[in-house]
């Protein structure tokens, strides 16, 4: 009886081991060093990304203090968070994109460029519409984070259009195009300001529009678990091996 039970604390201790960290991870539970903090912040809900946001009105001007983390697609990949003044998509964002920029001295560290897309066909480094106050990004493990300031211009509501991605490559110290998956094609969604429900972490509805890679609008659903940045076939074999702890609590008659 007692190597059985041991049998049975082992295939329990199997399962725990499969449950991936990055399934479980929350905005709520990421921390940031040098004192820095934020008052809200959203799981988002495509592409395993998290966006903190201290959003600032004051009489002089509007401020925007983000931290936007997301893995890229490959560790030489990218990822870029955007605000979309005139639309819901790709065209129009503003973007911020970071990638890791390896040094002569063979360490690594991560750079920010700005993009104002105007087209999908062409992706160029340029300025964008909204003031950038600072600017700089962080490699940890393989996640890269952006951090940011914007200066939000007169008349700009609470509700923005925000698009996010991740992609595989750089190029001569240019972003190649991302994949063209339903979790890119659907990487937008609204920011807004000052979302109490935000401030517990949580993303506002998705509206069922084309997502910031393009492409047509994807039909509204319940998450794949796929979504969740590390289920899958994890959660497949968590739940196979519950199955065999239970068919040995019967047959043992535990």
């Amino acid at each position: 009886m007692a190597s059985s039970l041991l049998l049975l604390i082992a295939a329990a201790a199997a399962v725990s081991l499969l449950i991936s960290p990055a399934s479980s991870q929350t905005c709520k539970s990421q921390k940031f060093g040098e004192n820095t903090t934020f008052s809200s912040c959203m799981d988002l809900p495509t592409l395993n990304a998290f966006l903190h946001w201290t959003y600032i009105n004051s009489s002089a001007n509007a401020t925007l203090s983000i931290a936007f983390i997301a893995t890229p697609a490959s560790p030489n990949g990218w990822i870029a968070w955007a605000l979309n003044p005139i639309g819901t998509g790709m065209v129009g964002a503003q973007a911020l994109l970071a990638f890791r920029d390896s040094t002569e001295g063979g360490s690594s560290s991560a750079v920010v460029k700005t993009y104002s897309i105007s087209s999908r066909s062409s992706i160029t480094e340029s300025p964008i519409s909204y003031e950038v106050l600072s600017k700089r990004a962080e490699f940890s493990g393989g996640t890269v984070t952006i951090f940011a300031t914007l200066v939000l211009p007169p008349g700009t509501g609470a509700k923005l259009n925000q698009v996010w991605q991740v992609g595989a490559s750089v190029r001569n110290g240019a972003p190649v195009a991302h994949a063209m998956s339903p979790e890119n094609l659907s990487s937008k969604g609204t920011l807004l300001l000052e979302s109490t429900a935000a401030k517990n972490g949580h993303a506002p509805p998705p509206e069922g529009t084309s997502g910031g890679g393009g492409g047509p609008p994807p039909t509204p659903a319940k998450r794949n678990v796929n979504d969740n940045g590390g289920c899958s076939m994890i959660c497949v074999s968590g739940f196979w091996l519950y199955g065999i702890l239970v068919l040995l609590g019967v047959v043992l008659g535990f």
